[in-house]
């Protein structure tokens, strides 16, 4: 814990979690896709916005209380649905589940997670949302819907920008599979990482718990339950599926992915009742936008009504104010919380959590705000534009 405190930021537990991990590990939860030009770009931009405050307001208390999928948020954050938790430290989903929950925020499980949704339901009573595929085998998809509702879930986020993995080729050199392999080329990698090589080497195994149900995970070598994953991946995924989606669901639903205005419009008119503005962490199409480049637009082709969640490259509070004032309802991060994870377990994520909204109700002061219904695009411009938020309109 006393290592813990002395982290003042996010930057802190990445170079934290990157003394404690093994090279191909770290390399999983640091890297992107081709050159990695999103994967910067995504937490670049956030600088090219500019905060103007207000002076002489009364901040003596702040209001940062919000509903994101319907359910109460402590201030406008959630936590990312990431694969393979259990990658970077032994207590997995769970620790990140039970650090959420102190901070009174939403926490998202992944269908590759390393925790079977059932077993985080039962241990966590905070608001939770599943992230879904719709697979070639839609008894699949279908049957991820009744298991959620009857866990007791409260929202689904639908990825539909993964029609193929991204070329991800950090992982490609250090040859990272489930489990991770002991290759010459990351012995020595493995042997310098004691406390993190022993456990996860002798406790429990890997495993994408939700669905290893599917295959014999892992008894036809360490990539079988990838190359099943990876052969449901569907091509020919369309909008029709969404509507089929939102039907079999009847809930809040997030489309993950969305980028465009035209798709967001045409993803709340399928049956969803918010977007996910996310490049997949820059894993996916190297060279697409930053998700807050495309925050206002997106906001003004959906209207007030729908979650509009800004997924990717928030790496401070101030982030946050800045994607609010464009017209986000919240924002949601990964790899942030996976560095504390990494850095020191279920306390790591939650110094990440409490950096971040001292960060973020530091912000709020400092700009004048006492309650985050009072931000607006006048809070907010870009430098390249002097006055309002500077980006054409859809």
């Amino acid at each position: 814990m006393m290592r813990l405190e002395r982290a003042n930021n996010v930057a802190d537990l990445r170079l934290m979690a990157r003394r404690r991990l093994p090279r191909p590990i770290f390399d999983y939860i640091d890297g992107g896709a081709d050159d990695e030009v999103s994967l910067r770009r995504n937490a670049t931009a956030f600088a090219d916005y500019e905060l103007v405050p207000d002076v002489l307001n009364d901040v003596s208390t702040i209001r940062t209380e919000t509903r994101i999928f319907g359910q109460p948020a402590r201030w406008p954050l959630m936590l990312s649905p990431t694969g393979l938790t259990r990658m970077f430290h032994g207590h997995a989903e769970h620790a990140v589940a039970r650090a959420a929950a102190r901070h009174g925020l939403l926490y998202s499980l992944s269908t590759m997670g390393t925790t079977r949704l059932e077993d985080l339901a039962q241990a966590f009573a905070g608001p939770k949302v599943f992230q879904i595929y719709i697979f070639k085998d839609r008894g699949l998809t279908a049957e991820f819907v009744a298991r959620c509702r009857a866990a007791g879930f409260h929202g689904l986020a639908l990825t539909v920008d993964t029609p193929v993995a991204g070329n991800r080729e950090r992982d490609r050199v250090s040859g990272l599979s489930l489990p991770p392999k002991l290759t010459l080329r990351s012995l020595l990698s493995f042997a310098l990482h004691p406390s993190w090589s022993l456990p996860a080497l002798t406790g429990s195994r890997f495993d994408l718990a939700n669905v290893s149900h599917k295959v014999d995970a892992l008894a036809a070598g360490p990539m079988s339950l990838f190359d099943y994953i990876g052969g449901q991946f569907d091509r020919s995924v369309g909008w029709r599926d969404v509507e089929w989606l939102a039907r079999e669901w009847n809930g809040p639903l997030a489309i993950k992915g969305v980028m465009t205005p035209a798709d967001a419009r045409r993803a709340i008119g399928s049956g969803a009742t918010g977007v996910m503005i996310s490049n997949h962490g820059g894993r996916q199409l190297d060279g697409a936008p930053a998700p807050i480049d495309q925050i206002e637009a997106v906001r003004d082709a959906v209207g007030d009504a729908p979650d509009v969640i800004c997924d990717g490259g928030i790496r401070r509070g101030s982030d946050v104010v800045k994607a609010l004032a464009l017209g986000a309802t919240a924002c949601s991060i990964g790899r942030p919380y996976l560095y504390g994870l990494a850095a020191g377990g279920e306390p790591g994520v939650d110094r990440l959590l409490t950096l971040m909204h001292e960060e973020f109700r530091r912000t709020l002061t400092l700009a004048g705000i006492n309650d985050i219904d009072a931000l607006s695009r006048r809070h907010v411009r870009h430098r390249s534009v002097g006055g309002s938020s500077g980006l054409p309109r859809p």
